[in-house]
């Protein structure tokens, strides 16, 4: 991991992007310490939080894809994702609509979340705006709180 996220560092605004898009999609990884890496290493904090915000929203978007595809098998298969949480996220959405995309921003159930909408096939400019609010509050949260250190 460490080779990983040298790598990354490397790659400045783009290795947070990148970084960004694989935590954002299902593939387990932590933007958020390559974002505090970036960030005391001198990076502009603006530029990392557009970044950050962007991949991430790009990672969750590329669920919302896969969900809108509707074959729970490949949901199943390729985002580990099971039909249990699908139906019972799919609950909740009936109940908050598609303001549950700012939830995409929490580790787990945020794959789920993006995933749902887009097997429930929610309207995807709406989707994309609450799930990027959601991403660009915790990014600001953490560029906030390593710039008191």
């Amino acid at each position: 991991m460490s080779a990983l996220l040298e790598l990354l560092e490397s790659w400045g605004y783009w290795g947070m992007f990148v970084s960004a898009f694989i935590a954002g999609s299902v593939f387990p990884f932590s933007s958020e310490a390559v974002l505090t890496a970036l960030q005391l290493a001198g990076l502009e904090p603006v530029r990392l939080f557009v970044a950050a915000t962007v991949g991430n929203t790009a990672g969750s978007m590329f669920n919302y894809g896969i969900g809108s595809l509707g074959r729970m098998e490949w949901i199943e298969k390729y985002l580990h994702v099971s039909a249990e949480k699908v139906q019972r996220t799919s609950l909740w959405m009936q109940r908050y609509g598609v303001w549950m995309g700012m939830l995409c921003f929490l580790p787990v159930i945020g794959s789920v979340v993006a995933v749902t909408l887009g097997f429930l096939r929610a309207n995807p400019w709406l989707s994309l705006l609450t799930i990027a609010l959601g991403k660009a509050a915790r990014y600001a949260l953490i560029i906030f709180a390593v710039s008191l250190f």
